[in-house]
């Protein structure tokens, strides 16, 4: 394998949550083209499609539970010797107004993008203060600044994100630990299968919506991932960074 050097990254060990989806999968092909090992995180057992032996370990767990966010740490350690990079990437979506959103839906929803991505990142933090280096990157949402309808729990999750990002990167700046946040316009994934019958098609459907005239695809996301990841982003730091073909700038 020919390894990309340029972001700096060569050497270097992540995990990433949500890793069997679009996002997920694009973000680990892309860090192992960098010359990175990856713990691939993900409550789908397709994540073990990822596994490439002493490269890629994979790991089944729900992101919201705090033994599935220690093993990931204790994986990285064990079988790479280190932790470097924590993406948080594993996310849900609902499409509700607020009265028609249960309790239960919006705790699962909060569960899964905000509780998963505190547990993570308060796991991480442990090794990464205690070697004064590391790197937080948590996949937030255009909605985590802008209102958009039918996204009460999911766009109250992100929002949450965002903030913890910029917490996070106060309280720890300071121990040379970086913590950004990309915020993606719509992606086209399968984040709405099951919920509408060609999920892709739907996404795409909101191209229009961007300035740039179309969504954005999986690997465009992973590409400002890896970037925030990087030495090359050494002074960016608390940031909310906007890969949103422009729909925040209308």
């Amino acid at each position: 394998m020919n390894v990309d050097t340029t972001l700096g990254l060569d050497g270097k060990i992540a995990v990433v949550t949500g890793a069997a989806g679009d996002i997920g999968r694009a973000t680990v092909a892309l860090l192992r083209a960098h010359g990175m090992r990856v713990v691939a995180e993900d409550l789908n057992p397709a994540v073990t499609d990822l596994a490439e032996s002493g490269y890629v370990v994979p790991l089944i767990g729900d992101v919201s539970e705090e033994e599935t966010a220690r093993a990931a740490v204790e994986c990285s350690l064990r079988d790479f010797g280190q932790l470097d990079v924590l993406v948080n990437n594993a996310g849900r979506t609902l499409n509700k107004t607020v009265l028609d959103t249960s309790v239960d839906e919006w705790d699962a929803i909060l569960a899964t993008n905000a509780r998963g991505n505190f547990l993570h990142s308060r796991e991480a933090l442990r090794v990464m203060a205690k070697q004064r280096s590391g790197t937080i990157v948590s996949v937030a949402s255009i909605v985590s600044s802008v209102g958009m309808p039918d996204l009460a729990a999911y766009a109250a999750s992100k929002g949450a994100i965002a903030q913890l990002t910029k917490v996070l990167a106060v309280e720890y700046g300071k121990l040379g630990i970086r913590v950004n946040a990309v915020a993606p316009g719509v992606v086209e994934t399968n984040i709405l299968a099951g919920i509408v019958e060609d999920s892709r098609a739907t996404l795409a459907s909101y191209g229009h919506l961007h300035p740039l005239g179309r969504v954005a695809q999986p690997a465009e996301i992973a590409d400002v991932i890896a970037w925030l990841a990087s030495p090359r982003a050494s002074f960016v730091t608390g940031a909310l960074i906007m890969a949103d073909g422009g729909y925040t700038a209308l």
